[in-house]
């Protein structure tokens, strides 16, 4: 039984859409990972203040954590009992990630800690500025990085679901989460 769940993927994927229904459905704690490392004004957290905190939640006995974060990759796989892989092409992302980014900034919504997009930032050529634009330059690099990651036998203990397509999440939530309603 999925207990200790990362749900790893490529921003816009549906990482914190999947992570707040699997947490609701196995009673656990949602923990997002963005929250923790963006502080005011976007600034990153310290990295001994990142690994504090979520080494802390990571000694929960139920939760489900979202975010790609390397720096804090084995505490919360070290941890964990399953990752969930949300690995679905850019073609397919990049859509509703647009529509959800500009949903954001027309709504003024926050996301962590005063946090907000900003239709500037889509005209950004700086990646790490540019959420569209993040996607697409990274999304190559991670897939190689998380296919070598859950190779490693030292991640052998975790169960993993590799979930490639419209198809294979929406399955997933059908056998994960709507079992439990």
């Amino acid at each position: 039984m999925m207990r200790r769940i990362s749900v790893i993927g490529s921003s816009g994927a549906g990482k914190t859409t999947l992570s707040r229904a699997l947490a609701e459905a196995i009673g656990g704690t949602h923990i997002e990972l963005d929250a923790l490392y963006h502080g005011p004004n976007w600034t990153p957290a310290p990295n001994d203040e990142f690994h504090r905190q979520v080494s802390a939640l990571a000694q929960n006995e139920c939760w489900v954590v979202d975010g790609n974060y390397s720096a804090v990759r084995d505490l919360v796989w070290g941890a964990a009992d399953t990752v969930v892989w949300i690995d679905l092409p850019r073609r397919t992302i990049l859509p509703g990630l647009l529509r959800r980014t500009l949903t954001r900034m027309w709504n003024g919504t926050e996301l962590w800690n005063g946090n907000r997009e900003r239709f500037r930032s889509l005209f950004d050529p700086r990646a790490e500025n540019n959420v569209l634009l993040w996607m697409w330059t990274t999304h190559r690099a991670s897939r190689r990085i998380y296919s070598a990651a859950l190779a490693d036998p030292r991640w052998s203990h975790l169960e993993h679901h590799h979930l490639d397509s419209r198809a294979r999440l929406a399955e997933f939530r059908r056998r994960f989460v709507n079992a439990s309603d």
